[in-house]
């Protein structure tokens, strides 16, 4: 079987299966996970210095109660114009050992979204994606996964809705994950609103970000597109609103903040980054 190589390990989270496995474990022991059943999670996709630890709190909060037969991950940089793309073969290489697509739940949800199909050769090298990859292996080791690329367009809900559908059909248990990081404020990014400073760090933080949350909360599809594309405030919308869609779909009626932190945090600067981790459920 072809399987997709780690491009981020040794980079973005550990090269080596046992320190991956350490820092995990570090982050678990530092998280209070809440009670509940949860059937979807947004997490952030920065490197795990940054934003690990919140991920793997959602991973964990997800898992206490879920053994899945496949994992779910909607996400990538993408434009409203573009094609949701799939991985619709082979598999993805972790550290913590491989993760494999599930095909014929590909092939069938190809059935209802015109997606472009992906190889592992063709499939877009993206950290949205396989920064959770390490953490779906951990949490859900004998899971399959299919992960996909949803642009910030009208297509996001019909995804999430279909994807619930054909889980059902075909008797499957899915846990559900979009990643997007919030806010990419400073020149870095070209971004600057609220000009430097710690001004600027607070508008962040206090309005642009707290509406991101606001609308991921009410899971507002279409409050989520607008405020992505309106107000630069998530940079993966598309997953966001895809995986809203799926919650819905799923049963839930409500969204959980489990934690929010920003890069500047640990590394303070002109330019930085918002990150949330949400649950769903019911």
């Amino acid at each position: 079987m072809t399987r997709k190589k780690a491009q981020f390990a040794g980079s973005w989270y550990p090269f080596d299966a046992r320190e991956c496995q350490r820092e995990i474990e570090a982050f678990v022991n530092s998280t209070t996970l809440p009670e509940g059943v949860f059937l979807c999670g947004i997490v952030p996709h920065a490197g795990w210095f940054f934003s690990g630890s919140i991920a793997c709190g959602v991973m964990a909060a997800l898992g206490k109660r879920n053994a899945p037969d496949l994992v779910l991950i909607f996400g990538m940089h993408m434009h409203g114009s573009e094609a949701p793309r799939i991985l619709a073969q082979g598999g993805w290489e972790t550290p913590l050992g491989p993760l494999d697509v599930h095909e014929p739940y590909v092939q069938a949800l190809s059935k209802k979204v015109a997606f472009e199909q992906d190889t592992p050769h063709t499939f877009p090298g993206d950290n949205t994606i396989e920064v959770q990859l390490p953490l779906v292996k951990y949490f859900f080791p004998n899971a399959a996964i299919v992960p996909v690329g949803v642009p910030p367009s009208p297509v996001a809900s019909q995804m999430g809705v279909s994807a619930v559908e054909v889980a059902g059909e075909m008797g499957l248990n899915i846990v559900v994950i979009g990643s997007t990081d919030l806010t990419h404020y400073g020149e870095n990014f070209g971004f600057t609103p609220a000009g430097s400073g710690p001004g600027a760090l607070e508008w962040m933080e206090k309005e642009n970000d707290a509406m991101a949350l606001d609308a991921i909360l009410s899971m507002d599809g279409d409050q989520i597109l607008y405020q992505g594309r309106q107000r630069r405030n998530m940079c993966c919308a598309g997953a966001v609103a895809a995986t809203v869609a799926t919650a819905r779909a799923m049963g839930a009626v409500k969204g959980m903040a489990l934690d929010y932190a920003t890069s500047f945090d640990k590394s303070p600067g002109n330019s930085f980054v918002g990150y949330t981790g949400v649950l769903f459920g019911q």
